[in-house]
């Protein structure tokens, strides 16, 4: 009884720290500062990128080419090459390139438009054609008749009404229009101001980016000491992840954008399609902008495919051209090159291609995704911006126990089903159960404990998680009908796996639920993992463990009796109910399996609950639980409890019964 009543404290005060633990935690909750102003800083970020775009934007541009050219400057300092040498020559030649490119560009788009009228004949030959194979009742047909209808309501002239005779006719004013033939000198002004404003962009950009490039280090120790003084590892971190993230998307991406345009130009050229050069470094550029970049880099030469040739077998070629690149870029090329692991959604990538071209314009577009790259790596290293992280990356913001807790919560147990196949696709069952489901299962038991979990959702958790366990019965199935040389190879390669586990041929096993509903379910799970081992296994809920229901509990030919304990109220009486099941099937194994996440508690107290409850043993997880089911270990004898009897009781009740027999004989 003293032990008994030492475990019970020990439960007890283990219960008190989790309470204390709960209340600490809606504390620090409660004392968490507000989000109002990071997400009012946010907006004021925003409003000022937006009306001072001309200032940030080659700003942007410039940090997006210094963290791109970082990688070749640094690889030209560790070969030896001075830095001056390495900065200068590198940005040079990436300058050049880009003024060589925009050149070709600008030359080819020159050629396109004078050759536009050139096939006009061609478009109307097809349009006519299309109008031709169509019936009176087609569309086209119908917005034609639409259409003449309404030109000849616009052209048809007003009714004159003639002036009085007394009135003399108006005259109607000259028009006149004075040509005076401008100057060189103004002739050249109004070619060179259009261009102004692009090449002082440009000539910004080049200059930043050149001192970007040389006092690299010092910025970054700048950035450390105004930003992060405090954590530099954190913010070393940050920097570090940043770079990489940007600089290699921006090469990956460039690569592979590089292995799609210049296979199409070559395509295109073959097949006859006019400025294939142009439309192959279009696609290189256009390709940088998420999802509808390459759809406009095809948009153009199918329409100049559809306009060049009479017939209709350069479109299809050329369709067919566009759908084997993609295929080859999006799943050999790509997956190669590791170039789209950017760490954002899919989502994100939309909604930022949105965003930016909102703020920026087409600039804006191009430049989206390296932009919001640099924003999930603000929200994973600084707190204040965490919900950037959270809402455009693309980790998993729940723990898979959280996941599923959160189905079960909501009574959805088909897609709990299939994130359950998903995990058992690299794990056994028994693991599934171990790390994932169980712990689910204590979070709604720890929620339901402190009352923010009804009897009604428990109840609905219950259920859903019991169609879990149903739906699992075919995976369950073909784990328990696997070869047995298998299962011994399994057991031979690691002899510390966690869930090395025997075999039960011949065993028999009940599980029972404790106290709850939830004690049920993970009764059921342990029941389907004996039964997986080769155990006849069965499970029963909790109602069988009341005062008039227990001695209608079949324990006739069980090794072993597992009680499912989730709730820690039910240790309180424990005992009581060990010692029944005991009196009924004194040659079963009576054991407790009490499930924990957080390891308590430990093998010394765990032998300490043993004794005070007279079990066979207790354990607290689902390995331990099937070992210790379908071990040939001997049940421990039942200790009888001897009531406290007062000094001479003994000697004084020998006397009265002798007394009482002299008396009958007389």
């Amino acid at each position: 009884m003293l032990k008994f009543s030492r475990a019970n404290d020990q439960d007890r005060a283990a219960a008190g720290g989790l309470q204390q633990l709960a209340a600490a935690r809606s504390t620090a909750a409660a004392a968490r500062p507000s989000h109002l102003p990071t997400f009012v800083a946010s907006a004021a970020t925003v409003a000022v990128l937006y009306f001072a775009r001309d200032v940030f934007l080659p700003l942007a541009i410039a940090i997006l080419l210094t963290f791109a050219l970082a990688p070749l400057v640094s690889r030209l300092r560790r070969v030896g090459c001075p830095r001056s040498v390495a900065v200068i020559g590198t940005v040079t030649i990436a300058f050049l390139f880009l003024f060589a490119f925009s050149a070709v560009v600008a030359m080819q788009v020159s050629e396109v438009a004078q050759n536009l009228p050139t096939y006009q004949y061609n478009i109307v030959e097809k349009v006519r054609t299309l109008k031709e194979t169509g019936s009176e009742s087609q569309l086209l047909e119908r917005l034609g008749r639409v259409m003449e209808r309404i030109s000849l309501e616009i052209s048809r002239p007003e009714p004159e009404v003639r002036p009085s005779p007394e009135e003399p006719p108006e005259r109607e004013p000259l028009l006149v229009e004075i040509f005076s033939p401008q100057r060189p000198v103004e002739t050249l002004k109004n070619i060179i101001n259009p261009l102004l404003g692009p090449l002082a962009t440009t000539g910004l950009v080049l200059v930043v980016v050149i001192f970007m490039l040389f006092e690299r280090e010092e910025l970054r120790d700048r950035f450390i000491r105004l930003v992060g003084y405090g954590d530099l590892h954190r913010t070393t971190e940050a920097l570090q992840d940043a770079g990489a993230r940007v600089g290699r998307y921006l090469l990956m991406q460039l690569v592979v954008n590089i292995t799609y345009g210049i296979p199409l130009a070559i395509g295109l050229s073959l097949l006859g399609i006019p400025n294939a050069v142009l439309w192959g470094m279009l696609a290189i550029v256009l390709r940088f902008v998420p999802y509808i970049g390459p759809v406009i880099a095809a948009a153009l030469p199918l329409f100049l495919a559809f306009a060049a040739a009479p017939g209709w077998s350069l479109l299809v070629w050329t369709a067919a051209l566009f759908i084997v690149l993609e295929l080859l870029s999006n799943n050999v090329v790509e997956p190669w090159l590791y170039g789209s692991r950017t760490g954002l959604s899919p989502l994100a990538i939309i909604v930022a291609a949105i965003f930016w071209a909102w703020l920026w314009g087409p600039v804006g577009l191009v430049l989206s995704t390296p932009l919001t790259v640099c924003l999930v790596v603000l929200g994973r290293h600084v707190p204040q911006f965490e919900f950037l992280e959270i809402l455009l990356g693309n980790e998993p913001v729940l723990d898979p126990k959280e996941r599923l807790y959160q189905r079960l919560l909501a009574g959805d147990p088909d897609e709990a089903t299939d994130n359950a196949e998903d995990m058992l696709e690299e794990k056994y069952l028994v693991e599934f159960y171990d790390t994932v489901a169980i712990p689910a299962l204590l979070l709604a038991e720890r929620d339901r404990a402190r009352g923010a979990l009804s009897d009604a959702q428990a109840a609905q958790i219950a259920q859903s998680a019991n169609t879990l366990i149903a739906n699992l019965e075919e995976i369950a199935s073909e784990e328990e009908g696997e070869e047995e040389s298998g299962a011994q190879a399994q057991e031979s390669d690691d002899e510390a796996d966690a869930y090395n586990l025997p075999l039960g041929d011949g065993k028999s096993a009940l599980c029972v639920g404790a106290r709850g509903d939830l004690d049920d379910v993970a009764a059921s799970m342990l029941a389907q993992t004996l039964w997986i081992q080769g155990a006849d296994a069965a499970h029963a809920s909790h109602e069988v463990l009341k005062a008039g229901n227990i001695k209608a509990l079949k324990l006739e030919g069980r090794n072993a009796v597992v009680l499912s304990v989730l709730d820690h109220d039910f240790m309180k009486h424990a005992k009581f109910t060990v010692r029944r099941l005991k009196r009924m099937a004194p040659a079963a194994r009576i054991g407790i399996v009490l499930w924990q996440a957080d390891g308590w508690p430990g093998p010394s107290e765990g032998d300490q609950l043993v004794e005070s409850l007279h079990a066979d043993f207790m354990v607290f997880g689902m390995g331990d639980a099937v070992r210790e089911a379908l071990s040939d270990e001997l049940p421990r004898p039942l200790k009888l409890a001897h009531p406290k009897i007062a000094p001479g009781y003994a000697t004084r009740r020998g006397k009265r019964i002798g007394r009482e027999s002299t008396a009958e004989v007389d």
